[in-house]
Protein backbone atom coordinates (compact mmCIF):
# COMPACT_ATOMS: atom_id res chain seq x y z
CA UNK A 1 0.00 0.00 0.00
CA UNK A 2 1.34 3.45 -0.97
CA UNK A 3 1.12 6.18 1.67
CA UNK A 4 2.39 9.73 1.72
CA UNK A 5 5.82 10.41 3.16
CA UNK A 6 7.70 13.50 4.28
CA UNK A 7 11.44 13.92 4.58
CA UNK A 8 13.41 17.17 4.74
CA UNK A 9 10.71 19.24 3.05
CA UNK A 10 9.98 16.73 0.28
CA UNK A 11 6.57 15.05 0.07
CA UNK A 12 6.40 11.72 -1.71
CA UNK A 13 5.11 8.19 -1.34
CA UNK A 14 6.47 5.13 0.38
CA UNK A 15 5.43 1.48 0.55
CA UNK A 16 3.62 0.60 3.75
CA UNK A 17 2.37 -2.76 5.04
CA UNK A 18 -1.27 -2.33 6.05
CA UNK A 19 -1.89 -5.97 7.02
CA UNK A 20 -1.34 -5.44 10.78
CA UNK A 21 -4.18 -2.90 10.77
CA UNK A 22 -6.71 -5.04 8.92
CA UNK A 23 -9.25 -7.24 10.64
CA UNK A 24 -8.63 -10.88 11.55
CA UNK A 25 -9.85 -12.11 8.14
CA UNK A 26 -7.50 -9.77 6.29
CA UNK A 27 -10.29 -7.72 4.71
CA UNK A 28 -10.58 -3.94 4.42
CA UNK A 29 -13.45 -3.78 6.86
CA UNK A 30 -13.74 -1.09 9.53
CA UNK A 31 -15.68 -1.90 12.68
CA UNK A 32 -17.67 1.33 12.91
CA UNK A 33 -19.82 0.17 15.84
CA UNK A 34 -16.79 -0.65 17.98
CA UNK A 35 -15.13 2.58 16.89
CA UNK A 36 -18.20 4.62 17.84
CA UNK A 37 -18.39 2.91 21.24
CA UNK A 38 -14.76 3.80 21.92
CA UNK A 39 -15.32 7.46 20.97
CA UNK A 40 -18.43 7.70 23.17
CA UNK A 41 -16.54 6.08 26.05
CA UNK A 42 -13.72 8.63 25.75
CA UNK A 43 -16.18 11.52 25.70
CA UNK A 44 -18.04 10.13 28.71
CA UNK A 45 -14.77 9.79 30.66
CA UNK A 46 -14.02 13.48 30.02
CA UNK A 47 -17.26 14.64 31.65
CA UNK A 48 -16.89 16.34 35.02
CA UNK A 49 -20.29 15.22 36.25
CA UNK A 50 -20.68 18.20 38.60
CA UNK A 51 -24.14 19.38 37.47
CA UNK A 52 -26.35 19.74 40.54
CA UNK A 53 -29.87 20.94 41.31
CA UNK A 54 -31.86 21.42 44.53
CA UNK A 55 -34.93 19.40 45.27
CA UNK A 56 -37.75 20.50 47.55
CA UNK A 57 -35.87 19.15 50.56
CA UNK A 58 -32.84 21.41 49.85
CA UNK A 59 -34.61 24.61 48.82
CA UNK A 60 -34.57 27.34 51.44
CA UNK A 61 -38.00 28.16 52.83
CA UNK A 62 -40.57 27.43 55.48
CA UNK A 63 -42.41 24.18 55.85
CA UNK A 64 -45.60 25.95 56.97
CA UNK A 65 -48.77 25.43 55.02
CA UNK A 66 -49.41 28.66 53.01
CA UNK A 67 -53.19 28.60 53.59
CA UNK A 68 -55.82 26.27 54.89
CA UNK A 69 -56.79 23.12 53.05
CA UNK A 70 -60.43 23.80 52.17
CA UNK A 71 -62.88 26.56 51.27
CA UNK A 72 -60.37 28.90 49.59
CA UNK A 73 -61.15 28.21 45.93
CA UNK A 74 -57.47 27.48 45.23
CA UNK A 75 -55.57 24.28 44.72
CA UNK A 76 -54.43 22.70 47.96
CA UNK A 77 -50.78 23.28 48.85
CA UNK A 78 -48.49 21.85 51.51
CA UNK A 79 -45.59 24.32 51.44
CA UNK A 80 -43.99 26.94 49.21
CA UNK A 81 -41.11 24.61 48.22
CA UNK A 82 -43.37 22.52 46.01
CA UNK A 83 -41.97 22.01 42.47
CA UNK A 84 -45.09 23.58 40.93
CA UNK A 85 -44.53 26.84 42.78
CA UNK A 86 -42.17 29.57 41.61
CA UNK A 87 -38.86 29.21 43.50
CA UNK A 88 -39.65 25.63 44.46
CA UNK A 89 -37.45 22.59 44.14
CA UNK A 90 -36.54 20.81 40.92
CA UNK A 91 -38.06 17.46 40.01
CA UNK A 92 -35.61 14.69 39.03
CA UNK A 93 -32.88 17.24 38.35
CA UNK A 94 -29.26 16.24 37.68
CA UNK A 95 -27.01 15.43 40.62
CA UNK A 96 -23.22 14.99 40.77
CA UNK A 97 -22.29 11.59 39.37
CA UNK A 98 -19.46 9.71 37.71
CA UNK A 99 -20.01 9.08 34.00
CA UNK A 100 -16.79 7.14 33.43
CA UNK A 101 -16.72 3.54 32.28
CA UNK A 102 -14.25 1.34 30.44
CA UNK A 103 -14.50 -0.96 27.45
CA UNK A 104 -12.56 -4.23 27.37
CA UNK A 105 -8.91 -3.84 26.45
CA UNK A 106 -9.26 -5.91 23.28
CA UNK A 107 -12.20 -3.81 22.11
CA UNK A 108 -10.18 -0.61 22.61
CA UNK A 109 -7.31 -2.05 20.58
CA UNK A 110 -9.68 -3.05 17.78
CA UNK A 111 -11.20 0.45 17.74
CA UNK A 112 -7.79 2.13 17.51
CA UNK A 113 -6.71 -0.27 14.78
CA UNK A 114 -9.88 0.41 12.79
CA UNK A 115 -9.41 4.17 13.16
CA UNK A 116 -5.83 3.99 11.84
CA UNK A 117 -6.87 1.75 8.96
CA UNK A 118 -9.59 4.25 8.05
CA UNK A 119 -6.96 7.01 7.96
CA UNK A 120 -4.83 4.84 5.66
CA UNK A 121 -7.75 4.30 3.31
CA UNK A 122 -8.61 8.03 3.25
CA UNK A 123 -4.99 9.09 2.63
CA UNK A 124 -4.84 11.08 5.86
CA UNK A 125 -1.73 9.40 7.26
CA UNK A 126 1.79 10.61 6.47
CA UNK A 127 4.95 8.75 7.44
CA UNK A 128 7.30 11.61 8.25
CA UNK A 129 10.87 12.14 9.31
CA UNK A 130 10.64 15.19 11.56
CA UNK A 131 14.38 15.42 12.12
CA UNK A 132 16.06 16.26 15.38
CA UNK A 133 14.78 19.08 17.56
CA UNK A 134 17.80 20.10 19.62
CA UNK A 135 15.69 22.90 21.10
CA UNK A 136 12.07 24.06 20.84
CA UNK A 137 11.53 25.81 17.51
CA UNK A 138 8.13 26.98 16.34
CA UNK A 139 9.75 28.13 13.08
CA UNK A 140 10.74 24.57 12.16
CA UNK A 141 7.32 23.28 13.19
CA UNK A 142 5.58 25.94 11.07
CA UNK A 143 7.67 24.95 8.04
CA UNK A 144 6.70 21.27 8.45
CA UNK A 145 3.02 22.15 8.62
CA UNK A 146 3.38 24.48 5.62
CA UNK A 147 5.04 21.75 3.54
CA UNK A 148 2.11 19.44 4.36
CA UNK A 149 -0.52 21.95 3.24
CA UNK A 150 -1.36 23.86 6.44
CA UNK A 151 -3.81 21.28 7.86
CA UNK A 152 -6.48 22.72 10.15
CA UNK A 153 -6.04 19.76 12.50
CA UNK A 154 -2.99 17.53 12.82
CA UNK A 155 -1.83 14.79 15.16
CA UNK A 156 1.91 14.26 15.56
CA UNK A 157 2.67 10.66 16.60
CA UNK A 158 6.14 10.01 18.04
CA UNK A 159 7.83 6.75 18.85
CA UNK A 160 9.04 8.18 22.18
CA UNK A 161 8.24 11.35 24.05
CA UNK A 162 10.24 14.43 23.08
CA UNK A 163 9.81 17.64 25.06
CA UNK A 164 11.31 19.81 22.32
CA UNK A 165 8.86 18.52 19.70
CA UNK A 166 5.94 19.03 22.06
CA UNK A 167 7.00 22.60 22.87
CA UNK A 168 7.50 23.35 19.17
CA UNK A 169 3.96 22.35 18.14
CA UNK A 170 1.97 23.24 21.26
CA UNK A 171 1.19 26.84 20.24
CA UNK A 172 -0.44 25.87 16.94
CA UNK A 173 -4.23 25.53 17.28
CA UNK A 174 -5.59 22.15 16.31
CA UNK A 175 -2.20 20.41 16.53
CA UNK A 176 -1.57 17.70 19.13
CA UNK A 177 1.49 15.61 19.94
CA UNK A 178 1.14 12.04 21.20
CA UNK A 179 3.32 8.95 21.53
CA UNK A 180 2.53 5.58 19.99
CA UNK A 181 2.02 3.99 23.41
CA UNK A 182 -0.72 6.43 24.49
CA UNK A 183 -2.59 6.85 21.19
CA UNK A 184 -6.32 6.06 21.37
CA UNK A 185 -9.16 5.81 18.88
CA UNK A 186 -10.74 9.15 19.81
CA UNK A 187 -7.52 11.08 19.12
CA UNK A 188 -7.10 9.34 15.76
CA UNK A 189 -10.68 10.08 14.69
CA UNK A 190 -10.64 13.74 15.77
CA UNK A 191 -6.97 14.42 15.05
CA UNK A 192 -7.33 15.24 11.36
CA UNK A 193 -4.10 14.61 9.47
CA UNK A 194 -1.92 11.95 11.14
CA UNK A 195 1.81 12.76 10.91
CA UNK A 196 3.62 9.73 12.31
CA UNK A 197 7.23 8.69 12.46
CA UNK A 198 8.25 5.40 10.87
CA UNK A 199 9.31 4.03 14.26
CA UNK A 200 5.96 5.09 15.71
CA UNK A 201 4.09 3.12 13.01
CA UNK A 202 6.21 0.06 13.78
CA UNK A 203 5.37 0.43 17.46
CA UNK A 204 1.67 0.75 16.63
CA UNK A 205 1.87 -2.35 14.41
CA UNK A 206 3.40 -4.33 17.27
CA UNK A 207 0.89 -2.97 19.78
CA UNK A 208 -2.31 -3.16 17.73
CA UNK A 209 -1.59 -5.46 14.79
CA UNK A 210 -2.57 -9.09 14.36
CA UNK A 211 -0.17 -12.00 14.72
CA UNK A 212 -1.07 -15.16 12.86
CA UNK A 213 -1.71 -18.13 15.08
CA UNK A 214 0.87 -20.19 13.20
CA UNK A 215 3.52 -17.53 13.92
CA UNK A 216 2.78 -17.34 17.61
CA UNK A 217 5.27 -19.14 19.82
CA UNK A 218 3.88 -22.30 21.34
CA UNK A 219 3.20 -21.92 25.06
CA UNK A 220 5.57 -23.85 27.27
CA UNK A 221 3.67 -26.35 29.40
CA UNK A 222 4.06 -25.88 33.12
CA UNK A 223 4.57 -29.12 35.03
CA UNK A 224 3.55 -29.09 38.68
CA UNK A 225 6.47 -29.55 41.07
CA UNK A 226 6.94 -32.96 42.61
CA UNK A 227 8.17 -33.63 46.14
CA UNK A 228 11.60 -34.52 44.66
CA UNK A 229 11.98 -31.29 42.64
CA UNK A 230 10.37 -28.64 44.79
CA UNK A 231 12.37 -26.81 47.41
CA UNK A 232 11.28 -25.94 50.91
CA UNK A 233 11.89 -22.22 50.24
CA UNK A 234 9.41 -22.13 47.34
CA UNK A 235 6.95 -24.58 48.82
CA UNK A 236 7.39 -24.65 52.61
CA UNK A 237 6.09 -27.71 54.38
CA UNK A 238 4.17 -26.99 57.53
CA UNK A 239 4.37 -29.76 60.15
CA UNK A 240 1.61 -29.98 62.69
CA UNK A 241 2.81 -30.29 66.25
CA UNK A 242 0.99 -32.56 68.67
CA UNK A 243 -1.08 -30.57 71.15
CA UNK A 244 0.01 -30.61 74.78
CA UNK A 245 -1.86 -32.94 77.09
CA UNK A 246 -4.37 -31.21 79.29
CA UNK A 247 -4.30 -32.12 83.00
CA UNK A 248 -7.35 -30.19 84.13
CA UNK A 249 -9.60 -33.24 83.75
CA UNK A 250 -9.50 -36.47 85.87
CA UNK A 251 -7.44 -39.40 84.60
CA UNK A 252 -8.69 -42.84 85.60
CA UNK A 253 -6.74 -46.05 85.83
CA UNK A 254 -7.91 -49.35 84.45
CA UNK A 255 -10.00 -50.19 87.53
CA UNK A 256 -11.10 -46.57 87.88
CA UNK A 257 -9.78 -45.95 91.44
CA UNK A 258 -6.00 -46.29 91.75
CA UNK A 259 -5.06 -43.15 89.80
CA UNK A 260 -7.48 -40.98 91.72
CA UNK A 261 -6.20 -42.28 95.06
CA UNK A 262 -2.57 -41.73 94.05
CA UNK A 263 -3.39 -38.18 93.03
CA UNK A 264 -5.10 -37.58 96.37
CA UNK A 265 -2.11 -39.01 98.27
CA UNK A 266 0.25 -36.79 96.27
CA UNK A 267 -1.89 -33.77 97.07
CA UNK A 268 -2.02 -34.63 100.76
CA UNK A 269 1.71 -35.24 100.88
CA UNK A 270 2.37 -31.92 99.18
CA UNK A 271 0.09 -30.07 101.58
CA UNK A 272 1.80 -31.65 104.63
CA UNK A 273 5.17 -30.71 103.27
Amino acid sequence: MQVKSYNAGNVGEVEFDEKPFQDKKGTDRILYRTLKDAVVMYQANQRQGNASTRGRSKVRGTNAKPYRQKHTGRARAGDRKSPIWRGGGAVFGPLPRDFSYHMPKKARRVATRSALFGKLQDGELIVADLGEFSSPSAKVARKILADLGHPRRALIVLAQGDVNVWKSFRNFPGVQVRTASELCAYEVVTGGLIIAEAAAMEALSARLGHIARSDRPAPTPKTPPTPETRSEEEYPVFKEEAPEAKTDFPIFSEDGTEKIEEDKQDDEGGSEA
